[in-house]
């Protein structure tokens, strides 16, 4: 029988760590410590339960989240399985109905015969054992006060925002149009049109409203990729036309003309029932959203199913404790993934998910560690994270992470192709390299 393993946390990149475990014949023991102790995010029991966005990003090629999709797809990922199970209209992105991903997840990996799911917290990582810590943005403090001394540095964090969803029946659809920029993905969105004047009284009142402040003994320090829609707004009056808001490849169609600003709305589950503002992530009060969004004219009478709030990411300094193989340098049967590691969004989090269930199970059959070339996304953003200069702030797959290519090509687009083209090759040689050794 091959030695257990256990794996901490319940979310994207605990379930593909024990999945890929389970189906090397490991037995995995999977703890999640909901519903036992819930996060200030979470709202279900369920296994892999999506609390931000309900996209996972773009799916094409020529995007860094396509492309690392495509190598978890590759490496038989369960995060892209339940996601093409889920799957709802989101233009170029994939998007899935919460309820349907974490559900087929949860029954996935309970009903998988190596894997046993405890219902319970962990306060301490086991240090004779086996572990992958996968635990996330929102470890508990009990956990989070031991990593910190496992680890020897000071544990960062900064605040991730959750933005709002409003019942679709409590729209005026006939203050917008539904379609995607540029046309692309076709009418996935409701965009909700606000003019000059609409746009002033919105910015003026989002700069008023009162904010939820962060304890005393916290710093709120903010990641660039997901700023609250008020901390955006305060950096200037047009700063919001070039994020959120911004009504650049969109046409209205009944004036022919660009609007000036538009929020857009999202479905969140497969019948469209439910619509989330993209972009506008919040720590206003829960009072103070509605009288505020509720300046779109879209959204006058929008009935809020789910209201804006601000958690706690906590993430270690990968650069100084971790290997390329994500286990730690000083304990190597110790491994972490997720977003605790320093990637960021979803997809990350599930793909270095897969890599730790990977080295995972190699450490208990006394294999060589293994890591993706640098010319793929994976190999190249574990790299980045395990091995960056300086203080590290988490990262997207993206482009630029990736060594060039041998010729250099002026395209870009067709300079993105090759990328994908060269990491889509290097992934599949690497998977059966691993495979045979």
């Amino acid at each position: 029988m091959k030695e257990r393993i256990i794996v901490i946390g319940g979310g994207l990149a605990g379930v593909e760590s024990a999945w890929r475990l389970a189906n090397e014949g490991h037995k995995v023991i999977l703890y999640e410590m909901r519903p036992q102790k819930q996060t200030p995010a979470h709202k279900t029991d369920k296994l892999a339960e999506l609390v931000c966005s309900n996209t996972l990003g773009g799916t094409e090629l020529t995007t860094g989240a396509g492309l690392l999709k495509a190598e978890m797809s590759l490496l038989n990922s369960l995060v892209i399985e339940a996601a093409k199970e889920a799957r709802v209209p989101a233009g170029g992105a994939l998007g899935v109905d919460r309820e349907i991903f974490a559900s087929y997840i949860t029954r996935r990996i309970e009903g998988h015969h190596n894997v046993e799911v405890r219902r319970e917290e962990v306060e301490r990582i086991p240090e004779d054992e086996i572990v992958i810590v996968a635990t996330g943005p929102l470890t508990s403090e009990r956990l989070t006060e031991h990593i910190r001394e496992l680890v020897g540095y000071d544990t960062l964090y900064f605040y991730d925002a959750i933005s709002p969803i409003v019942e679709a029946e409590s729209v005026d659809f006939s203050k917008g149009f539904w379609g995607s920029r540029y046309g692309r993905g076709g009418d996935d969105y409701f965009n909700c049109v606000l003019t000059e004047e609409d746009y002033r009284r919105f910015y003026e009142e989002l700069l008023k409203a009162e904010k939820v402040q962060p304890k005393d003994f916290e710093k709120a320090v903010h990641f660039e990729g997901c700023l609250p829609i008020e901390e955006i707004a305060q950096r200037g009056y047009q700063t919001l036309l070039f994020g959120p808001m911004k009504p650049v490849g969109l046409v209205d169609p009944e004036t022919g003309e660009r609007p000036f600003a538009v929020v857009q709305l999202r479905k969140e589950n497969a019948e469209g029932t439910l619509l989330s503002l993209v972009g506008f992530q919040t720590k206003l009060t829960y009072p103070e959203q509605k009288r505020v969004f509720r300046l779109i004219p879209a959204l006058r009478n929008a009935v809020f199913v789910r209201l804006g709030s601000m958690h706690r990411n906590t993430f270690i300094q990968s650069n100084r404790v971790l290997t390329p193989f994500l286990n730690m340098r000083k304990m190597e049967n110790i491994f972490f993934a997720g977003q605790i590691t320093g990637v960021e969004g979803y997809v990350a989090s599930s793909a270095t998910g897969i890599l730790a269930g990977i080295n995972a199970g190699r450490l208990a059959e006394g294999k060589e560690l293994v890591v993706p070339p640098a010319e793929t996304m994976l190999g190249s953003l574990v790299r980045y994270v395990t091995g960056k200069e300086g203080e590290l702030q988490p990262m997207n797959p993206v482009f630029g992470l990736l060594p060039p290519l041998e010729k250099r090509v002026k395209d870009k687009k067709r300079r993105k192709e090759l990328f994908a083209e060269r990491a889509l090759n290097k992934m599949r040689e690497w998977v059966e390299d691993f495979q045979r050794g």
